[in-house]
């Protein structure tokens, strides 16, 4: 595709097919996103459809592999017939500096140059021929019209110079126009495909951190490595110190740090350890262990991942709906600017002034350049949905990504998203004798269904304690646990069952977990839902991006103001069930704030529906991923303030670029036709390709600012 004409073409012919659903093109990225019933259309048909269209379309079982393939021949291509060109076009540009009225020798010798120039030059002849016969035009059809309209009257200049000459006229040839134009469009084309390639860098970095072998284990336990692709599910695998992991899996046998950071940003390796689990794409270290299959190709979480973020830079932002249709008529009303500019410079100058108003017309055509805009939005989109994936901020589509700027309100769950969400032991008090009987504890609360009894079973495995024999195990509903090892009795539970087993003896509501031995107190502990280390600072840096922070949660008053404190949030509730989230967000909205809701649960899916912007943990549940525009891949609240500013970056890159686009053919076209040629200003065709050239490339560089 040459611009967004071709697009809106390629878009056009596909959305029109009997069984397509919807079918979006990025320009800038060369895909094309479709939703087609499989009954209905094979993408065979689909294909067809588009090389009828005058394109083509890549259609594989590895079309990710194939299309980075094609674009690199692409570049190959374009590469060295820009090298051709200029081999020819720079003597035809000099000899006409110095000969400016040429000698037919000169003549004859500057067209049998320029026929090279042509002939390397022919991909735009051929679509833009290809775009004429179906009754459409793109940018190709203006280098096709100028190139052409140039060549033809100095190739008559040249054979029938008398014909002008009788009229009192100089025979004028314009050669070096034509391929001047020729060589600065292919430039621009060739710095336009290596930028390209630089938006999409985020992508091609997610990719190749997958494997592509594997070493498989068979029943036998003999090792051999084979494809990715022909893993299935209860596959056995082995990993060696410093490979990758192939695929997601459960550990088997054996043990290893683990670095997950391309997956999670957290730097600290993670142990892992029979029945954990791992991903695909992140590094095993020192250990080596064996893995049981779950998922492997595109169904592992980095493919979903990647898969994700194209689907997003394919989409489109509201704005390019504007650009779409600005770009339908582009074309053709350049076509009749240029018409327009010969006619009015013949009326008013007379025959006399040919020669300048060919040059004129000429030059409105190449200075025109639908490029600019059609690499405007989804350039900077590419280049922003990538880098926020290399942050581990997966934006679900353009929408979000726009939207996401004008965010000023937050509301933010509670549990999972402010806190761990998972309660931990912040505090003990122990006595003496403890640490004999900690065993105990940790037998009695792994009978325990409490829901802090796992909180206690962890800390206490942490400490490096086992299990030993209990008995007479009994739960007391509504107080906690009583038991026997070696004839003695324990207790553990809250501070009503403490203040019976203790002979009427208060505690302050410090502690929350009570242990001990008959009348003997041998332990107490404070177990909550920690805030997460980072929160408060996200929660500032919220604020400084002119943003108002709410907090919503199902918990207690007490629960929810110490943790609302904690955090620096002014504005927060307690007690609300999903309902009450998602008529908040509905009152947020209605004061005309345009809210974010942040969440990890199902309670959460209402509201997060609801919302704007839709933000979810990547550590919650699938619900909430699932309804969520956006996913904080680490659970880590920081990214929502990255989020936010790459989001208002983004957008403001985007505004730049159609400010420019637009300004540069509202400003560029008059002085192409002449306007300033009372002051003795008129563009030639040389320098109107070279500016043409220079829009495009200056759009990419402007979006690749934001890497």
């Amino acid at each position: 595709m040459s611009c967004a004409v071709c697009a809106a073409t390629v878009e056009k012919t596909v959305r029109e097919l009997r069984g397509v659903g919807e079918a979006t093109v990025n320009f800038s990225a060369n895909t094309l996103q479709v939703v087609y019933d499989p009954e209905k259309i094979s993408l065979k048909e689909i294909q067809s459809a588009v090389q009828a269209a005058g394109y083509d379309l890549v259609v594989s079982d590895d079309a990710e592999a194939d299309a980075l393939e094609a674009e690199h021949r692409h570049y190959l291509d374009l590469k060295h017939r820009t090298v051709g060109v200029w081999a020819f076009a720079f003597p035809v540009m000099v000899l006409s500096m110095i000969f400016h009225t040429p000698t037919p020798l000169v003549a004859w010798g500057l067209m049998v140059l320029t026929l090279p120039v042509l002939y390397w030059g022919r991909s735009f002849y051929r679509s833009g021929w290809k775009a004429m016969k179906q009754g459409r035009a793109n940018m190709d059809t203006l280098v096709m019209l100028s190139t052409s309209v140039s060549f033809l009257f100095s190739l008559f200049s040249t054979v029938y110079p008398q014909f002008w000459v009788s009229m009192g006229l100089v025979p004028h040839i314009y050669y070096e126009a034509v391929a001047m134009i020729i060589a600065f469009v292919l430039s621009g084309k060739l710095l336009e495909a290596r930028a390209k390639q630089s938006t999409s860098a985020s992508i091609r970095s997610l990719m190749e951190l997958q494997p592509t072998t594997a070493r498989l284990v068979d029943p036998n336990g003999e090792e051999r490595d084979v494809p990715v692709a022909l893993l299935c599910p209860g596959d056995k695998v082995g990993v060696r110190p410093g490979e990758k992991i192939p695929v997601d899996g459960v550990v088997l046998d054996g043990s290893s740090y683990v670095d997950e950071s391309m997956m999670s940003g957290e730097s600290e390796a993670l142990l892992k350890q029979p029945e954990d689990k791992v991903l695909a794409g992140t590094l095993n270290q020192r250990g080596a262990f064996f893995l049981q299959v779950e998922a492997s190709g595109s169904d592992t979480v980095l493919s979903r991942m990647v898969r994700m973020v194209q689907e997003a830079q394919g989409s489109k932002a509201p704005v390019q709906g504007v650009v779409d249709k600005v770009s339908a008529i582009f074309v053709p009303a350049v076509m009749a600017i240029s018409l327009l500019t010969f006619i009015i410079w013949i009326a008013v100058a007379g025959w006399s002034m040919f020669s300048y108003a060919l040059l004129s017309a000429v030059s409105v055509l190449v200075i025109a350049c639908p490029c600019a805009l059609g690499l405007a939005t989804p350039t900077a989109l590419t280049v922003g949905i990538g880098k926020g994936a290399q942050q581990h901020i997966l934006i679900k589509d353009a929408f979000a990504l726009e939207n996401m700027c004008r965010v000023n309100a937050v509301v933010l769950d509670k549990t999972g998203t402010l806190t761990e969400g998972l309660p931990q032991v912040v505090e003990e008090k122990l006595y003496p004798g403890f640490e004999i009987y900690a065993p105990v504890l940790l037998a009695a609360e792994i009978r325990s269904e409490h829901p802090l009894a796992s909180s206690l079973v962890e800390y206490l495995r942490r400490k490096g304690f086992v299990l030993t024999d209990i008995s007479a195990f009994e739960s007391l509903t509504g107080k906690g646990v009583v038991c026997e090892s070696g004839g003695t009795r324990f207790w553990v539970g809250n501070k009503e069952l403490a203040y019976e087993q203790l002979g009427g003896i208060s505690f302050p509501d410090t502690y929350t977990v009570y242990f001990g031995k008959e009348d003997r107190l041998l332990a107490t502990f404070e177990v909550r839902d920690a805030l997460k280390a980072t929160s408060r600072e996200a929660v500032e840096l919220l604020k400084r991006c002119g943003v108002e922070v709410y907090m919503l949660t199902g918990d207690k008053e007490s629960a929810a103001s110490e943790i609302a404190h904690a955090a620096g949030i002014e504005h927060y509730r307690w007690g609300v069930l999903p309902d009450d989230k998602e008529q908040f967000v509905i009152a947020l909205q209605r004061q005309g704030k345009c809210v974010a809701m942040v969440g990890d649960g199902i309670n959460d899916s209402q509201a997060l529906a609801r919302a704007d912007v839709s933000v979810a943990m990547g550590r919650g549940t699938d619900v909430a991923m699932d309804v969520a525009m956006v996913t904080l891949m680490n659970s880590d609240l920081m990214l929502l303030s990255k989020a936010i500013t790459l989001s208002r970056k983004t957008v403001r890159i985007i505004r730049e670029n159609l400010f420019w686009a637009f300004g540069y053919n509202v400003v560029c076209i008059p002085v192409a036709a002449g306007v300033l040629f009372p002051i003795g200003v008129l563009l030639t065709p040389m320098w109107a390709s070279a500016a043409m050239a220079f829009s495009s490339v200056s759009v990419i560089l402007n979006s690749l600012r934001l890497r």
